[in-house]
C-alpha cells in the first residue's frame, strides 16, 4: 500500500494536471489555442521562479511569507531607480534582487540564532516591507521605464517567451542543487532532523542563512521580471503572491515539516496554478470564487501531507 502512496506522491500530481487540461479544454474551446498556452506559462513564470525559493524554505520546515512583499519592494525600488534617479535598468535591476537577497539573509539569521518561528519573523518583515514599498512610492505607481527593459518580461527568443526560459533555467538550478550538490544533501538532512544534523557537523545556522537568502534571491528575480511585464512599479504587485507560491510548492508534494520534496514536482504543482486559473477565468468564474477554490486546494494537500507523516509515524512506533 505505501508503494502506491509514494507512487501517486511522485507522479499523481501529473495525473491531477492532465485531467484539468482535459477538462478545460472540453469546456472552453480556446483553452488549447496556442496564444493562451502561451499565455499560461508567461502567467506562471514568476511563480516558478519564487516557488524554487519556497521549496528550500519549505525543506527546511521552514516559511518564508515575506516573498510577496519582496516582490513589491523590487518592483518599487528598481522602478524608483530607473525613473527617479535615471538608473541604467541593468544596474537598478542587480541592486534591487541583491537587496531581496539580503532581506532573506537576514530572515535566516534571525531564525537561525534567535531561535524564533520562521512564520512570526517572515510575517513581521512582510508588514515591514509592504510599509517600506509605501513610504518610498507614496501609495502611488511608477512608470516611464525605458523601452529595452520591457523586452525581459515582454520578449520572445523564437516563439518562446523570454520569462519562461528565465523560469526554465532557474527550476534547472534548483534541481542541480537539489539533486547534485552537498547543499541539496544538507538541506534534506536539517529539514528531516536538525538536531542530528547539528551532532553529524553540519553547520545548521549556515544552511539556514543560505537557505532563506536563496528565497531572497529568487524572489527578487521573480520580481524584476514582473516589473518588466507589467511596465509599472506598484505596491500591490505582490501582494497575496506568497500564498500562491506556497500552495504550488505544497501541490507538488513538498512537505510542510521539512525533509521532503523534489523540484519536478513543483513544476507540476505550478502549472496547476496556472492551468486552474486560466481555466476559471475562460469559464467566467469570479475572482472571489477562484480564491475559495485556491484556498480548498492548498488545504486539501497540506492535509494529505499530514495525513501521510501521521501513518509514517505510526509505522515507526
Amino acid at each position: 500500500m505505501n508503494k502506491y502512496i509514494e507512487g501517486f506522491k511522485r507522479y499523481g500530481i501529473y495525473a491531477v494536471l492532465a485531467l484539468l487540461v482535459v477538462f478545460f479544454s472540453i469546456m472552453s474551446d480556446t483553452f488549447l489555442v496556442p496564444n493562451n498556452l502561451f499565455n499560461v506559462a508567461r502567467q506562471v513564470s514568476m511563480l516558478g521562479i519564487a516557488a524554487v525559493g519556497m521549496a528550500f524554505v519549505l525543506l527546511l520546515g521552514g516559511i518564508d511569507l515575506s516573498i510577496g512583499s519582496q516582490i513589491t519592494l523590487v518592483n518599487i525600488v528598481a522602478a524608483y531607480l530607473m525613473v527617479n534617479s535615471g538608473w541604467n535598468p541593468i544596474i537598478a535591476s542587480i541592486v534591487a534582487i541583491l537587496m531581496s537577497t539580503t532581506i532573506g539573509l537576514f530572515n535566516g539569521w534571525i531564525i537561525a540564532n534567535l531561535k524564533m518561528p520562521p512564520i512570526i519573523v517572515t510575517l513581521s518583515m512582510l508588514i515591514m516591507i509592504e510599509g517600506v514599498a509605501y513610504v518610498i512610492s507614496k501609495g502611488l505607481p511608477i512608470f516611464g521605464f525605458p523601452e529595452s527593459f520591457s523586452y525581459l518580461g515582454q520578449g520572445y527568443i523564437g516563439v518562446i517567451p523570454i520569462p519562461v526560459i528565465i523560469m526554465i533555467i532557474i527550476l534547472l538550478i534548483g534541481m542541480y542543487i537539489l539533486n547534485y550538490s552537498y547543499f541539496g544533501r544538507y538541506f534534506y538532512a536539517v529539514g528531516g532532523n536538525e538536531e542530528a544534523s547539528n551532532l553529524s557537523g553540519i553547520n545548521v545556522k549556515r544552511v539556514k542563512y543560505l537557505v532563506y537568502s536563496f528565497s531572497g534571491l529568487f524572489a527578487g528575480i521573480a520580481g524584476i521580471v514582473m516589473l518588466s511585464r507589467t511596465n509599472s512599479g506598484q505596491v500591490l504587485s505582490g501582494k497575496g503572491f506568497e500564498l500562491d507560491v506556497l500552495t504550488a510548492c505544497v501541490l507538488g508534494g513538498v512537505s510542510v515539516t521539512g525533509g521532503y520534496g523534489r523540484i519536478s514536482n513543483v513544476v507540476a504543482g505550478v502549472l496547476i496554478l496556472g492551468v486552474l486559473s486560466n481555466g476559471l477565468v475562460l469559464m467566467n468564474v469570479s475572482q472571489f470564487t477562484q480564491m475559495i477554490i485556491k484556498g480548498a486546494v492548498l488545504m486539501l494537500a497540506v492535509a494529505f501531507d499530514s495525513i501521510q507523516k501521521n501513518k509514517k509515524a505510526v509505522t515507526t512506533l
